[in-house]
């Protein structure tokens, strides 16, 4: 099984004295994909642009480290990874500062010829392709017009397409994403959505009928640490329903990245023919061990029961 993600993955400055690390939600649940995929067959590719400097080349190896294919990264001259500060309160929770006006990700779609995603979907290279609500609202109109159809073309050519929810309002409005989760939501199989971030595009609870309607087949519902939900079999007669405890966690650490592992963990399950509720239960147990450690990203060595 071969996974394609698509986004943006920045410079973290977190901790007490700061420490200089990376992260951003497709990358994160592409490198903790990449990490569970080892033992069940998956492997993860991961498609953005970068700069020509020092960190961008410490990123990309970085990536390279973690057995993530690395061949449809762009390298852009004059532009730079986006940076982003995190703050910490005691009970976890974070608040972000951003600096990403100018970076290098949102400029993957600027040029005139075929980008290696593209190129990629063409040649049918992959089984699936994962983006997130940030991978859209980070590109220009005309991009996102570009991502969309790229979609279309990688479902016409028989892959899967895995779409997280995750809604930033710093970068655009709950309009602007309506707008653009309904380009997007007609071509995805599986639909990973954080119940609060959903909740502030379309201002009700209708997760799960506004799925259906838009012709997805499972949708897992995001609620941090209380139960997840999972219908699959949306288009069938009977869609199948069922909830999944998230686990009991007294030392919380950091909640960066619960959401992005918990995908992560869940797709590994489906994509190696795991059911539902296991698959949950694998999410669950892996955002479980991130919360614990700070950072969006954990030493592999902390997750080994898993791997």
């Amino acid at each position: 099984m071969k996974v394609a993600f698509f986004g943006e993955c920045m410079v973290e400055l977190s901790g007490q004295p700061l420490q200089r690390t990376f992260g951003g939600d497709t990358l994160n649940t592409a490198l903790y994909l990449a990490r569970l995929g080892i033992s069940r067959n998956i492997s993860v590719s991961y498609a953005t642009a970068l700069g020509v400097d020092n960190i961008s080349a410490e990123m990309l190896a970085a990536w390279q480290r973690e057995r993530i294919d690395t061949h449809m990264v762009r390298k852009l001259e004059n532009k730079l990874p986006g940076l982003y500060l995190v703050e910490t309160e005691p009970n976890g929770e974070r608040h972000f500062h951003y600096w990403r006006n100018d970076s290098a990700a949102k400029f993957y779609f600027s040029t005139a010829a075929a980008t290696p995603l593209e190129q990629a979907i063409d040649r049918n290279e992959f089984d699936a392709l994962y983006i997130s609500g940030i991978s859209l609202a980070i590109l220009a109109e005309d991009a996102k017009a570009t991502l969309v159809t790229l979609l279309d073309r990688h479902r016409q050519l028989g892959g899967k397409v895995l779409f997280d929810n995750n809604f930033r309002p710093q970068l655009w409005t709950e309009k602007q994403a309506q707008y653009w989760y309904s380009q997007v939501l007609p071509f995805v199989d599986i639909a990973l959505m954080t119940e609060e971030d959903d909740q502030r595009v379309w201002g009700d609870n209708d997760i799960v009928a506004r799925c259906c309607r838009f012709g997805c087949n499972e949708v897992v519902i995001k609620r941090g640490s209380d139960p997840c939900e999972v219908v699959s079999h949306l288009q069938s007669p009977k869609p199948r329903r069922i909830y999944v405890d998230a686990n009991d966690i007294g030392n919380v650490v950091d909640t960066c990245a619960a959401g992005d592992s918990f995908a992560a963990g869940y797709l590994a399950g489906r994509l190696s023919g795991v059911d539902e509720k296991q698959s949950a239960e694998l999410g669950h147990r892996l955002a479980s061990i991130v919360i614990q450690h700070p950072g969006a990203i954990i030493p592999a060595t902390a997750m080994t029961s898993l791997l």
